[in-house]
């Protein structure tokens, strides 16, 4: 049976890199989302907007506290996530490897999701 993992891309705030440095990336990354497709690992994948589109609702006492921003600070945030399935962590970690060259030098955070 297969494990379902998450495959987290975090990456610094600031802005959109060029399109000259983008398009390459993003064209490495497609093909690597297609060989994860043949393969059967690819789940689904998502790019997020800016943390700082972010909203926080906390509960607090009878309601819910509503804040602006994300939920920690920091210099960088989970800007999207790959969600894989795979036999075992070692193929998970081989194709968040791979992830992580796709997008470096950005980190990739390689974690199972829990049913």
């Amino acid at each position: 049976m297969t494990q379902k993992y998450l495959l987290s891309i975090y990456q610094p705030d600031g802005e959109t890199p060029p399109p000259e440095v983008l398009e390459p990336i993003m064209a490495n990354l497609n093909a690597l989302n297609e060989e994860m497709r043949a393969k059967g690992a690819w789940v689904f994948a998502v790019g997020l907007h800016p943390a700082s589109t972010a909203t926080v609702l906390r509960a607090k006492d009878d309601g819910v506290l509503m804040t602006d921003g994300p939920f920690t600070e920091g210099k960088e945030h989970i800007g999207g996530f790959t969600i894989i399935q795979a036999a075992d962590l070692d193929e998970a970690l081989d194709w968040g490897r791979r992830l992580a060259g796709v997008l470096s030098p950005l980190s990739i955070e390689v974690r199972p999701i829990a049913f």
